[in-house]
């Protein structure tokens, strides 16, 4: 826009360029966040993303539930995948890390809540959650959904819009905690599919369980016909995450 412009709008502000070059070499910030994801989860083949909340201590009843489905998911060949901070991450993470497979934290950078726990093989850091969040989708072979706060509501929203809508392909999501999410499934049923917003064919999209076991047995059931490698057309799909 130039001079001319600005003096027929004058609510408009000039621009700063040394903010506009700022934003503009954000984008190699982004650029590197999402190539060091590729290069270092592409091989991490099958793996299953796990969230829950990072208030949870160790000792608490869901730290100890997460703790132990990761460790059986680790021993039956998953990866674990989780945000790399405390609460049910850690959990996550240490019962991966004392399994047979690897277990990974996609750390994100946070002003409080957030510090990366020791139990893991690898650990990525991000910036920006919207290329970490990519990371948790790509290379998933599935979701298991621990009680958590926003943050975990977001992730499961996340990951029902994108199967939802075909932009990801179908893979399990498992809900564990019926006491805890209970109220929040009969909402979806009672409002959401009333109201329109959602198809009741949708509520098929996730799993509710209560046991480490019935999450693995759940992810298992449904691969039992198919592949954990993405098709051609859903790594077609994958790719325009």
């Amino acid at each position: 826009m130039n001079d001319h412009d600005r003096a027929e709008h004058p609510g408009l502000r000039p621009i700063d360029d040394s903010a506009l070059t700022r934003e503009s070499w954000k984008i190699f910030q982004i650029m590197a966040e999402f190539v060091e994801g590729f290069e270092r989860l592409a091989h991490i083949k099958p793996s299953v993303s796990v969230f829950g909340s990072a208030r949870f201590p160790p000792g608490h009843p869901h730290y100890e539930l997460a703790e132990k489905t990761a460790r059986q998911l680790s021993d039956a060949g998953f990866a674990v995948v989780s945000g790399g901070g405390p609460g049910i991450m850690e959990a996550a993470n240490k019962g991966a890390y004392s399994g047979r497979s690897p277990s990974i934290g996609l750390n994100i950078q946070l002003p409080h809540e957030q510090h990366a726990n020791p139990y893991q093989d690898i650990g990525l850091g991000f910036r920006h959650f919207f290329s970490r969040k990519v990371m948790f989708v790509k290379y998933a072979s599935a979701y298991v959904v621990l009680p958590g706060g926003f943050g975990t509501l977001d992730e499961l929203a996340e990951i029902l819009t994108l199967v939802q809508t075909g932009k990801t392909r179908r893979i399990p999501v498992v809900l564990v905690g019926s006491e805890f999410w209970s109220g929040l499934l009969k909402w979806f049923e009672d409002t959401l599919v009333t109201e329109g917003t959602i198809d009741e064919e949708d509520l098929q999209l996730y799993s509710l369980v209560d046991s480490p076991e019935d999450v693995v047995d759940v992810i298992f059931e449904y691969y039992e016909a198919r592949s954990f490698e993405p098709s051609a057309e859903e790594k077609k799909r994958l790719m325009e995450l």
